[in-house]
């Protein structure tokens, strides 16, 4: 991404809704499918890290971070009190089997990620048991100026999304659409409100109403659990067997 994207990442990610209501997805998926505990977590396109802060708040297994970005990898340092460095998914800078999880939010979506090499680089790097999570954008008709303004080349639906993983030799495939609720509203900004190539990205500040509205709805849906048809993300978890 440009840098005054990882600008608004970093001012917005602590407190908007979506950065909050994607990390407590995260981390419901992560309690439930751990992976090898004993092994540290790797935060693969960290941003500024804001999750890698969340985890470290959360619970006392050792986690690292990279992204592409050397100054957004040195503000996830900062921030999460983490060791980050700054690299490529589609070659990443550790051994084989070092991780017992990985997690990576909407970056195989990214124009400068190779999805295929991506995913057997995670493969790779994840000890056998170890759990990915992963965070996409849903569907291509839904590009936008958003998309444009984050670099994001690829949208997903949740079957191909699946099929990427196994087809990467990941097992125990889980795949599962969320962000369902707003998705009218998502519809609305994106392909009616800022339609043009103009129009900056979602991320920023809400006002405080709308933040907690929104965030309200998000946080509905995944207490209630249900599987939903439709939503503005898909979420993955599988196993590196």
């Amino acid at each position: 991404m440009e840098d005054a994207e990882y600008t608004l990442m970093d001012a917005a990610e602590d407190r908007m809704w979506w950065y909050r209501a994607v990390h407590a997805r995260l981390l419901d998926t992560l309690a439930a499918r751990p992976g090898v505990a004993s092994l540290p977590l790797l935060d693969a396109g960290c941003g500024t890290g804001g999750f890698l802060r969340r985890l470290a708040e959360a619970s006392p297994r050792p986690s690292l971070g990279l992204d592409y970005n050397p100054r957004a990898a040195a503000r996830a340092g900062a921030k999460s009190g983490q060791p980050v460095t700054a690299g490529t998914v589609n070659e990443l800078p550790f051994p084989d089997a070092a991780f017992g999880a990985a997690v990576s939010v909407d970056v195989l979506s990214h124009a400068g990620a190779d999805q295929e090499r991506a995913l057997a680089e995670l493969h790779r790097v994840l000890a056998p048991g170890g759990t990915l999570v992963l965070n996409l954008p849903a569907y291509a008709w839904l590009f936008s100026a958003h998309d444009r303004r984050v670099h994001n080349a690829r949208r997903y639906t949740a079957g191909r999304a699946a099929a990427l993983l196994r087809a990467a030799g990941f097992a125990e495939v889980s795949a599962r659409y969320w962000n369902g609720l707003l998705l009218p509203l998502m519809v609305l900004q994106r392909k009616v409100l800022a339609r043009g190539d103009t129009h900056a990205s979602d991320v920023g500040d809400f006002p405080p109403w709308l933040d907690r509205l929104l965030h309200g709805v998000s946080d509905l849906e995944r207490r209630a659990g249900l599987p939903l048809p439709a939503g503005g993300s898909v979420l993955l978890a599988a196993t590196r067997p």
